[in-house]
């Protein structure tokens, strides 16, 4: 699920701030982006949010921001570096003009904001980028329960129309059965002309259609899985992959209930339709599930 989080700590010298921005992702995804020389406490970053987080692509940015005198370093030996070479030019070409100290602080890499210095603190900034982490996953976690709930609810409706719609494939296939021996008696009458049809095998065939066309193990493996789902929906931790497996089978339960659809007649016609509205339903919970850890 989407979220966004962040947490900030003053200490003496430096402040530190994480952020994360999460969106969906069927497996855990993490990019992370730190100051040059904080890569030592990287392994512990990825453990503490494989420890929160499994689904879901997470943008985690650690930013370092020194305070007070830290915050602005000179560097003096490449600064001596320019002014040698201001002094060489002036010298070579009999300038008079002093070199402008100014300009000179002004050149590239004179003048930079102070790095993070781990020499020393490494113990004491890893502990403050955890404990900002651990402040910014919990705000995430909030956001996406708060989202999960709106979510269970969108899931919930779409099941109880899948419900249903399978009560009513059940009633037309019901009242479809009687049409079969009506419809292979014309059928044979009309290859057959005026020959006598044995009534017992008419029926037999009949049969044979009706178990052919019936959707009765299907709707009930249907209801089932609806079911299950809903179970896992209640709060069962760690039901992403669960709900795609059952999604799988309730899609093809639904194909074969439509590969089944009993002709051209209303009945069967209808069938199809309806079919067709659990198929969309099971696709929209399939996209739907992709957010659910």
């Amino acid at each position: 699920m989407t979220g966004y989080a962040e947490a900030r700590t003053i200490e003496k010298g430096w402040n530190i701030r994480v952020t994360i921005r999460a969106v969906n992702h069927r497996f855990l995804d993490l990019h992370i982006r730190m100051p040059e020389g904080f890569e030592p406490i990287e392994p512990r970053i990825r453990q503490t949010v494989r420890q929160s987080v499994r689904r879901g692509h997470l943008d985690l940015t650690v930013y370092y921001e020194p305070a007070g005198k830290a915050a602005v370093g000179v560097n003096e030996e490449i600064a001596a570096a320019y002014l040698q070479s201001a002094n060489a030019l002036r010298e070579k070409f009999g300038l008079k003009s002093e070199p402008d100290l100014a300009a000179i602080m002004r050149l590239p890499g004179v003048v930079a904001a102070a790095g993070a210095k781990l020499d020393g603190n490494l113990e004491q900034i890893e502990a403050a980028v955890v404990g900002c982490l651990d402040e910014s996953l919990a705000k995430l976690a909030r956001m996406r329960a708060t989202e999960g709930g709106h979510l269970r609810e969108e899931m919930s409706a779409r099941l109880r129309n899948i419900t249903t719609l399978s009560e009513r494939v059940a009633s037309l296939a019901a009242a479809a059965q009687p049409a079969f021996a009506k419809r292979l008696e014309a059928r044979l009458q009309a290859l057959l002309g005026d020959a006598q049809i044995d009534p017992t095998r008419l029926a037999q065939e009949a049969a044979i259609a009706a178990e052919r066309a019936d959707v009765s193990e299907e709707l009930a493996r249907l209801r089932s899985h609806v079911q299950q789902f809903e179970g896992l929906l209640a709060g069962a931790p760690d039901v992403g992959k669960k709900l795609d497996f059952l999604l799988q089978e309730m899609q093809r339960e639904a194909n074969t209930l439509l590969s089944k659809s009993p002709g051209t007649e209303a009945e069967g016609i209808e069938i199809t339709k309806i079919g067709l509205e659990i198929k969309s339903e099971i696709e929209k919970l399939r996209e739907q599930v992709q957010n659910i850890e």
